[in-house]
């Protein structure tokens, strides 16, 4: 009898995933792996040559015309700088003191002449005063004319009968206050009456003395002080005057130079005060150009040289009259100021153009614009005349290509630099159908 031991089935220990290899492929799989990367590698190794290969010359020789490359070292740039046109002379016109406008003689856009009267103040109050001051002026000056002229021989006769006078009065009170002075002493009257008559006497003295000094300064004349005085006093009520007739004077506007009036912001019966702006003028005829320029071009620009400055479609010749110490902090330009032809019509606040012919040292060669091909990496190219091939009927030329880099374009020729020479004969029509070694020959040069 079969135990169950030997019955049951025989456990065998599971080996790990790593242990477990994977199964080999067939011989023949290797085999066909180089068969299928093959053609791949053909493919791969043929796009490559082809894109680096120089483009292979056609047979059809073409025909093109050619124009001589142009070595330069330096080329001049038309620059242009903006400003605008002002007048050589603007004022805004007002009176120097306060008072009432009455009479405006001039309206916006009126033409005036230099010294042309343009508005007026009220003066009544300034006339009245000048009225008092001629009358206090004319009574000092007769009394100048009194104290020049002396004292007259009335006068002197006045006085000397008033010391006379006096003198007699004097004697008489003296003997009187001698009588009284006597009773007085006999004890005939009372003390009072004699101090009556001494008190009268030293009156009348003192009235002789003043009188003989007074016929004595008539006498001698007038004193060279109180003449000098009174003419003092004339001399400042002339200045008054003077002062009075500049005001009334200022009190009229006139035109400082011929112009026209662009601005009046007043009307009569208003009360300006003094600087107010009543009239703006322009001037006419003198017309300047005031342009930005930048700091390093400016010295280029010459104080009375000539330069083109354009207006709307016209150009003109300006002169440099100045440029401008300071600089502009905003743009950083100095403002240079030319002079315009007096024919040139035109107005105040226009834009204008100053065209600077500016020369830019570099070495480089203008080729024409048509001659111009895309190139590699941002850069341009040119087709030229490479070796020639001669035959008996014609000479042929192969096709080369220069990298340039494009500088600067002016019209139909373009300033270029690269491997290009001053001697090359550039291709100029026909670019699109050639390419490198393609032969050509020149119809025309």
């Amino acid at each position: 009898m079969t135990s169950t031991s030997e019955l049951a089935p025989t456990c065998v220990p599971a080996l790990p995933s790593s242990v477990v290899s994977k199964p080999s492929p067939q011989p023949w799989v290797l085999w066909l792996l180089p068969l299928a990367l093959f053609p791949t590698g053909v493919f791969t190794a043929r796009h490559s040559f082809i894109a680096n290969a120089e483009p292979t010359p056609l047979a059809t020789t073409l025909s093109v015309t050619t124009q001589p490359a142009q070595a330069i070292n330096s080329y001049t740039v038309q620059r242009t700088y903006t400003g605008e046109i002002t007048a050589q002379r603007t004022s805004e016109l007002g009176f120097e003191r306060s008072g009432t406008v009455v009479t405006l003689l001039a309206d916006e856009g009126d033409r005036v002449a230099a010294g042309q009267p343009l508005a007026r103040l009220d003066i009544r109050n300034l006339q009245a005063r000048r009225q008092e001051r001629v009358a206090q002026r004319a009574q000092a000056q007769a009394q100048l004319q009194e104290l020049q002229n002396g004292p007259r021989s009335e006068d002197i006769s006045a006085a000397q009968a008033a010391v006379w006078e006096l003198e007699q009065e004097l004697e008489r009170a003296k003997r009187q206050r001698d009588r009284r002075q006597f009773l007085y002493d006999e004890g005939a009257i009372a003390y009072e009456d004699f101090d009556d008559a001494a008190y009268n006497t030293a009156i009348l003295e003192q009235r002789l003395a003043r009188a003989k000094s007074d016929l004595q300064e008539l006498n001698n004349g007038t004193r060279s002080e109180q003449i000098i005085a009174q003419h003092a006093r004339v001399q400042q009520l002339d200045a008054q005057i003077q002062a009075l007739d500049v005001d009334i004077s200022k009190s009229v506007i006139y035109a400082p130079f011929a112009g026209k009036v662009s601005d009046r912001p007043i009307d009569e019966g208003v009360v300006v005060g003094s600087g107010a702006t009543v009239v703006t003028l322009v001037e006419q005829g003198n017309l300047e150009a005031r342009i930005g320029v930048p700091e390093d071009r400016v010295s280029q620009l010459k104080v009375g040289g000539a330069q083109k400055v354009q207006i709307g479609d016209n150009t003109y010749r300006a002169t440099v009259t100045a440029q401008l110490p300071e600089v502009d902090e905003t743009s950083r330009t100095v403002t240079v100021v030319l002079q315009l032809p007096a024919d040139v019509a035109t107005q105040v606040g226009q834009t204008a153009r100053l065209l600077f012919a500016d020369i830019e040292p570099t070495d480089g060669v203008w080729v024409p614009s048509t001659a111009l091909v895309p190139g590699d990496r941002g850069l341009w190219s040119v087709y030229v005349l490479g070796d020639a091939n001669n035959s008996e009927n014609n000479s042929t030329y192969a096709v080369a290509r220069r990298d340039v880099e494009v500088l600067h374009t002016e019209g139909d020729r373009t300033l270029v630099r690269g491997t290009i020479q001053g001697q090359d004969q550039v291709i100029t029509n026909g670019t699109h159908r050639v390419v490198t070694r393609q032969t050509v020959q020149v119809t025309s040069e």
